[in-house]
């Protein structure tokens, strides 16, 4: 256990709640509860067992401060593998500003941010992929980002990533044995197994980089851009899939005239909608400004969702629309089928090559089809997080590229008839990158950047 001073903070939301919580840890932790807590039963804190909970008063000498339940809980069985304390206090924020000053004027420190989650990944409680997955799970902005998290705190990706080391640092292990007693260990035929070996081995690090688009859209939402003439029902549109009034809506053409921005969620995933300016021909000034920044946000788009008004012909700035979304991952919805339609489904369906879907923004028809369809874009098939390993963290995605690539320059030594040693350094390198993503053998300031990142409490 890395030996530490003692810490507190708040560790709920400073704002008006029922309750407040005031963490401490540390070795001082059970010293400083009994010099400010009085229990009903007169009972001090050092006595207590462990995971109890205690009724009392949090006392600034003769003054009593707030009515609290205390929890102990001695280390290493603690978030932090700390003795810790919990205070339950009022929520009032001047009510836990005040029990924090008391907490520290009695001998503890202020936490700097993440360093209860930090001490608990230096004391071995959890390693670092589980501690990124802590600040993960608090920002989650969907459910699949909220379940992948969940699954990442639990150990999925430490699993998967132990897993892999085991493989590769035995062999590591042979080769240099080999190496050093040649005698007794032979290398005959063995660059034949290794590559047997690392065939699964390099599949799966190929899957775990590939979960990565996946992971991206969990935890970061997509970037969409919605497209279309002036008065298509772009706005309409945006205000149907926010649930509110957040878009000018007019009948006269070129209201919108800026990008407006959205975040939205949808059958678990996240939206992060643009809605854009009508593209056509204009002397607008300002308008011209409006459709230049829809072509950019459009070609910065990881979706694009392309309104078509169907209650007017199809003219020269649909087809300007429709060579914009050409190669990109879109989807195109035939708008105002509450009115009089003069262009069918078939006719732009054939016009752009693409699935059309009819909506009606205005009578919110056709929004559900939406909604499954962005899903089926991005995730193939159903997520299932019992058995697959997501991964949504840029820093693990760099890390398991530079595992594969070590990896298969190892497989083209073997292919070259190169000597074992060459074998050795590079399945060591890719040992060090995916130790990396646990936190084995990583710089200090790395630690210190990822948990600075941390809300305070945390």
């Amino acid at each position: 256990m890395v030996k530490s001073d003692t810490i507190a903070a708040i560790g709920t939301a400073v704002s008006s709640s029922g309750i407040g919580i005031i963490r401490i840890s540390g070795p001082e932790s059970f010293e400083i509860a009994d010099q400010i807590f009085r229990a009903k039963n007169g009972k001090k804190i050092e006595e207590a067992k462990s995971h109890t909970i205690h009724y009392g008063h949090i006392c600034d000498g003769d003054e009593v401060i707030d009515e609290v339940l205390v929890m102990v809980m001695k280390g290493p069985h603690s978030y932090t593998a700390e003795d810790t304390i919990e205070i339950n206090c009022h929520g009032g924020v001047l009510m836990m500003k005040k029990i924090l000053e008391t907490v520290i004027r009695h001998g503890a420190r202020p936490a700097e941010p993440g360093e209860y989650t930090k001490r608990a990944f230096l004391n071995g409680r959890i390693d670092l992929s589980q501690a990124e997955a802590v600040i993960d799970v608090i920002n989650a902005k969907n459910q699949y980002a909220l379940q992948s998290s969940v699954s990442q705190l639990s150990g999925a990706v430490s699993k998967k990533i132990k897993e892999l080391r085991e493989m590769i640092i035995y062999h590591i292990a042979y080769i240099e044995s080999a190496l050093d007693d040649p005698e007794h260990i032979s290398l005959d035929g063995y660059s034949e197994e290794l590559s047997g070996v690392l065939r699964p081995v390099v599949k799966e690090v190929e899957k775990l980089v590939a979960s990565s688009d996946n992971g991206k859209v969990m935890s970061e939402g997509i970037k969409t851009v919605i497209l279309g003439k002036p008065n298509a029902g772009k706005s309409s549109l945006m205000n149907v899939l926010a649930g509110e009034e957040r878009a000018i809506v007019t009948d006269i053409a070129g209201t919108t005239r800026d990008t407006l921005e959205e975040h939205i969620r949808m059958q678990g995933i996240s939206l992060n909608v643009v809605d854009t300016a009508g593209i056509r021909d204009t002397e607008d000034v300002v308008e011209k400004i409006g459709v230049k920044k829809a072509k950019s946000a459009a070609d910065e788009s990881d979706l694009i969702i392309y309104v078509v008004d169907g209650s007017c012909e199809l003219d020269d700035n649909d087809q300007k629309i429709i060579d914009l979304i050409k190669d990109k991952k879109s989807i195109i919805l035939l708008n105002k089928t509450d009115l009089n339609m003069v262009i069918s489904k078939e006719e732009l369906e054939k016009k752009t090559g693409q699935k059309v879907i009819p909506v009606s923004a205005k009578e919110v028809t056709g929004i559900e089809e939406l909604e499954k369809e962005i899903k089926s874009l991005f995730y193939q098939g159903e997520i299932d997080f019992n058995d697959e390993v997501y991964i949504t963290n840029i820093r693990h995605k760099k890390a398991l590229t530079d595992a594969l690539n070590s990896l298969n320059m190892v497989q083209e030594s073997i292919d070259n008839g190169m000597p074992e040693d060459f074998y050795s350094i590079d399945l060591m390198d890719a040992y060090e990158s995916l130790g990396s993503i646990i936190g084995e053998a990583v710089e200090d300031d790395l630690v210190n950047e990822i948990f600075s990142k941390f809300c305070m409490g945390k």
